[in-house]
């Protein structure tokens, strides 16, 4: 079992400040003007079990390392996204909520490079992004996705300043091995599945129990709303680390992501309405911001 899938088979149930402070922000406060106060954020997270404490210095590292922006207003605290922060929420919105694209047109997104030695650190963290963005190694220094992610990786070469190590095409393939083959070299799905499998297992129960509950006519609180959808997208999101997103044309016969995906907006969009609710009820903006709902 590969490191990256036994790092999210491990974090399922993992509610990290840090982690979770990323899925309030894409999932809430994105969307209501993207700055909130920090006692709105340590009365959200209190209700999984995460002190203000914890709140306060999963912050202070989100600013260092860029994702957001602090200001102060009189004694008060607020904290907003980022250009950066926005742009990599908005990108990782757009995969979990992705509209089901057409058929695949056969061509491969290739890239090859050749960052040197001397700057490993960026060939390291280059790499990652390769991985996030959904490729797929084929050899060494050389990654392929059957999506157009040139747009994207751009970005990505210009942020890291390795314009010139780096190669991209844009090409069909002609020879070699069948196309389902050339998946097998450079994604393990099996893993995968697997991973979609423990998803499943996990949430299929907890959403039948709660439209059981609803049949029967009692009553489910917005806080249980709240905490529920959030831990549905926490961990959902985790997908956009393992799951290459690739196109139907490529994948097995037996592929549990689609299974996944159905759960995971039936449940959403049962609990969406409850958890905004709870949000909005602890929301509070900089005096003078005039957030809402977008």
């Amino acid at each position: 079992m590969t490191i990256k899938l036994l790092k999210y088979l491990e974090g399922v149930y993992s509610l990290k400040p840090r982690s979770i402070l990323f899925t309030i922000y894409g999932e809430y406060v994105r969307h209501y003007g993207s700055e909130i106060w920090v006692g709105s954020l340590a009365k959200l997270l209190k209700e999984f079990g995460i002190s203000e404490q914890a709140v306060r210095a999963a912050l202070s590292r989100l600013s260092k390392q860029n994702w957001l922006v602090s200001k102060k207003v009189g004694n008060r605290s607020y904290y907003s996204l980022s250009e950066y922060g926005k742009k990599h929420l908005d990108e990782a919105a757009e995969r979990i909520y992705k509209i089901e694209p057409g058929p695949w047109n056969q061509h491969w997104c290739i890239v090859s490079y050749n960052v040197p030695e001397r700057r490993r650190a960026l060939r390291d963290q280059f790499r990652k992004e390769l991985s996030y963005l959904g490729f797929g190694m084929l050899s060494n220094s050389t990654w392929i996705s059957p999506n157009d992610l040139t747009e994207r990786l751009q970005q990505v070469v210009d942020s890291l300043e390795i314009g010139p190590y780096v190669e991209v095409f844009i090409a069909k393939h002609f020879s070699g091995s069948d196309p389902k083959d050339l998946v097998k070299k450079c994604w393990n799905l099996d893993e995968i599945n697997e991973a979609y499998r423990a998803f499943i297992e996990a949430y299929r129960p907890r959403y039948e129990k709660t439209l059981e509950k609803v049949k029967k006519g009692e009553a489910i609180e917005e806080s249980f709303c709240f905490i529920e959808k959030t831990e549905l997208v926490h961990e959902y999101r985790k997908f956009l680390f393992i799951d290459p997103d690739l196109p139907k044309e490529l994948l097995p016969e037996i592929w549990l992501g689609s299974e996944a995906d159905q759960l995971f907006q039936d449940y959403y969009q049962y609990l969406h309405p409850g958890a905004i609710r709870f949000f909005e009820k602890a929301y509070v903006p900089a005096p003078s911001s005039r957030a809402g709902k977008n």
